[in-house]
């Protein structure tokens, strides 16, 4: 029996990326995964891109669990309580929590002060990537408190450690990706009385579909992306941060994270799991130790 087998999960922002990656892992570890997002085969966001949310679904559900596609926008307060009330009636239950809407990339201007970059651009990625998440929890979390053992995951860029002493470029940026580390932690002082586990959790350098575009490469042969960025070698696949949540949603004492700011590369080490190419990419001290101190692209120890 696979190890998620008869859990319910909800992975909000799953129409491409991280998304995407954790949502088909949790439906090969047997769940049953509701996947939303904005952009469907009959109507796009503004991001304008070809990836949909039933695409999603039929991966989740080639991958051996069940994937279930929802449209909604999760600025919308009336559309995540329906979507909630949907999981409960068709369900029951909810035990799997990942907020992972962002929703931000064509907004942010890089290494722009705050008093030259747009308003309008920096107030939107607030709302896209914190009021959504708040929203979520808001609906979601009556329902998923009733489970033994439920686990949220906050999705973020940085662990609490690696943004404490890093700038992240963009007054907003920095500050959507701190506070939704914060956000897990309060989180997790809310739900560890109902027995529920609350983390945030970040992928290294992740090659979603846009990070390939940017590469001009694609999943087969995203190596050869090396040519134009050596450090590309220690990107991973959006599988691997999947197989990060998978773990943790498949640990028994999953707990001993509660609160905590947690990375894929992390994880990996502790739960033994690899991406789809069998690496363990370790990114964040690979940034420091390696691509920090000017030494040349060389992953040896860090997958």
């Amino acid at each position: 029996m696979k190890p998620l087998h008869g859990k319910v999960a909800l992975v909000a922002g799953a129409t491409r990326g991280a998304g995407r990656g954790i949502a088909i892992e949790l439906g090969a570890a047997g769940a049953t995964v509701y996947v939303t997002g904005r952009t469907t085969r009959t109507q796009r966001s503004e991001y304008n891109r070809a990836e949909t949310i039933e695409d999603t679904a039929d991966l989740v559900t080639a991958a051996g669990g069940q994937g279930i596609a929802v449209q909604v926008d999760h600025l919308v307060p009336e559309q995540v309580e329906a979507l909630v009330k949907r999981i409960e009636q068709e369900q029951g239950h909810l035990d799997i929590l990942v907020n992972d809407i962002w929703g931000g990339e064509n907004l942010v201007e890089w290494n722009v002060p705050v008093w030259e970059h747009s308003l309008e651009k920096g107030l939107r990625m607030l709302r896209l990537a914190l009021d959504t998440h708040l929203i979520t929890s808001h609906y979601a979390l009556s329902l998923l408190i009733k489970s033994n053992n439920a686990l949220i995951v906050e999705m973020t860029d940085g662990t609490a450690e690696y943004n404490q002493q890093h700038y992240r470029l963009s007054m907003y940026y920095d500050l959507v990706k701190n506070s939704i580390n914060r956000m897990a932690w309060a989180l997790s002082e809310e739900v560890k009385k109902h027995g529920c586990t609350a983390v945030s959790l970040t992928p290294g350098w992740l090659r979603s579909e846009m990070m390939l575009e940017i590469f001009k490469v694609t999943e087969e042969n995203w190596q050869d992306g090396a040519a134009t960025d050596p450090h590309f070698i220690i990107s991973e696949s959006p599988r691997f941060v999947g197989r990060a949540v998978a773990a943790l949603a498949g640990d028994p004492d999953a707990a001993r994270w509660n609160g905590q700011s947690l990375s894929s590369g992390q994880l990996a080490q502790v739960y033994g799991f690899t991406d789809i190419d069998g690496s363990r990419p370790n990114c964040f001290p690979y940034l420091v130790e390696v691509i920090e101190a000017g030494k040349p692209a060389d992953v040896s120890g860090y997958r």
